[in-house]
């Protein structure tokens, strides 16, 4: 999968919510984890977020930490996808991910802040008829990125497993091949 995700927490309260958040943003492979302003967790011990975060993911990929939405700085061509319960959202199954994201969600409570709304490039809603919990909706948005750009083979029509092999590279072949072609013809 070419580019790069990470996942944000705005205005996060529940230290179990953070860990949880970190823990699976690690397991889909998040280049970065960030919060902001984040409230009782953001002072919460690294115990009491281990409780939820089992993979230590604090101490596996970058934690950045910003009091503000206005501080907030992502990397250059890093898109910020807001996850929140709006009219105007766009549902996660019709959305394109776009090749460098990262994805914020909103307090349990009250959502993502108008501050952070505002910063958002996209904003986008899982269809679901009530709020979910917070790690979970992270979980979600992360695993359609990860079908939607991971190279699988593709669903069969009845029930089960694949039955088509995973297509060849559009591109060429794998860039091992490629530099050993070259290493032989010189």
């Amino acid at each position: 999968m070419r580019g790069y995700f990470g996942l944000g927490l705005d205005g996060i309260d529940k230290p179990m919510n953070l860990g949880a958040a970190m823990r699976t943003a690690h397991a889909f492979g998040a280049s970065f984890v960030f919060t902001v302003a984040a409230g009782a967790a953001g002072a919460a011990s690294a115990r009491e977020v281990g409780l939820s975060d089992t993979s230590d993911a604090a101490r596996n990929l970058p934690v950045y930490r910003f009091e503000t939405a206005a501080d907030l700085l992502l990397p250059r061509e890093c898109e910020l996808v807001g996850l929140e319960i709006a009219g105007d959202a766009i549902d996660l199954p019709s959305f394109r991910h776009p090749r460098c994201a990262a994805y914020v969600l909103g307090a349990e409570r009250t959502g993502l802040s108008a501050d952070m709304l505002a910063r958002c490039d996209h904003v986008v809603k899982i269809p679901t008829r009530f709020s979910i919990n917070l790690a979970l909706a992270g979980a979600l948005a992360m695993y359609d990125r990860t079908l939607t750009m991971g190279r699988f083979a593709p669903r069969p029509v009845g029930p089960g497993g694949p039955v088509e092999p995973l297509p060849a590279p559009r591109f060429g072949p794998p860039l091992w091949v490629a530099k050993a072609a070259r290493r032989a013809k010189a």
